[in-house]
């Protein structure tokens, strides 16, 4: 179990800049729970500060039990951390990579190769291979397999998929769900909100505080605007024009679409006639089913 109490952490002199801001939350075996955020709302700080390798200012960080300043050891030994900018060795190969960080926790790959069977099938074609030669998915899954080889207790995966190909990151979270079958406690951070919904439990975190705790389901059906999808051409001008509509309240680019909230007494055809004006002919104006990324927006 992770139980994380009051964490605070600043930067700077004299702590100017607040990247935690008291956190708390707990965590419970065989839980995948997601730090949903934009980047610089604290993710990597906390992340750190979880797998001993940054001292909170106050608070602790309590890991199946340990303590992550005063039992660093202890901690090191079981978690798997796999940081945003992967932490291979470019000029090693894959199986030289994977045998380097069995070594450090005296293990082999013979030994655990098991954990991460699923994983390493789909590079090992490409053992040889140079790590820096390596494509973005490979990489991942190469990374991934080296925070595992130790057998951890806890995974703790800082934006894994920052970069990746959407066929790549689909897999790396099917992955992350088989390795939850398996007992594991996984803590992972992302800036791509559609990854949400794969969680069991996600906290929108926004400057260092959390905002939202809860399913991504029950953080959805507390949304309480009322929302709507614009699309049409010239997208970022239609955006400049839909903010300067009076019966719109927000508006964002989402995907290829806009999507807006709007006042009570919004009528789309009113819309569509105020942007025919402006030059945006064949809008579409529709309902929308509201998302963590609208949630996180509206908070």
């Amino acid at each position: 179990m992770i139980e994380v109490n009051k964490l605070y952490k600043s930067y700077g002199k004299q702590g100017k800049i607040n990247a935690l801001n008291g956190i708390s939350f707990t965590v419970d075996e065989g839980e995948i729970f997601g730090v949903i955020g934009p980047d610089g709302a604290g993710k990597s700080s906390l992340f750190r500060i979880m797998a001993s390798l940054l001292l909170p200012d106050s608070g602790t960080a309590i890991m199946n039990g340990y303590d992550a300043v005063k039992d660093y050891r202890k901690v090191r030994q079981i978690i798997g951390y796999m940081p945003g900018r992967f932490s291979l060795y470019q000029d090693l190969s894959v199986e030289e990579n994977l045998t380097f960080f069995a070594t450090l926790f005296n293990t082999t790959i013979e030994e655990n190769y098991h954990l991460i069977k699923d994983i390493y099938q789909q590079i090992e074609p490409f053992k040889k291979r140079r790590a820096g030669a390596l494509s973005g998915g490979m990489k991942q899954k190469l990374a991934l397999s080296c925070a595992l080889i130790h057998k951890p207790e806890i995974l703790i995966l800082d934006e894994p998929t920052t970069g990746v190909d959407p066929v790549s990151r689909k897999e790396f979270w099917d992955m992350l769900g088989r390795l939850k079958e398996q007992g594991i406690i996984i803590l992972v951070s992302t800036a791509y909100m559609d990854e949400a919904s794969r969680c069991d439990r996600i906290a929108l975190i926004r400057e260092g505080e959390f905002i939202a705790t809860d399913t991504p389901r029950a953080i959805i059906d507390n949304y309480r605007e009322i929302l709507w999808s614009v699309e049409g051409t010239r997208m970022s001008a239609l955006l400049t024009a839909l903010r300067g509509y009076p019966e719109v309240k927000t508006s964002f680019a989402f995907g290829d679409k806009h999507h807006i909230t709007v006042d009570e007494s919004f009528q789309p055809d009113a819309l569509r006639y105020f942007l025919a004006n402006k030059g945006f002919h064949d809008v579409r104006v529709e309902l929308a089913k509201p998302t963590v990324e609208d949630c996180f927006m509206a908070m």
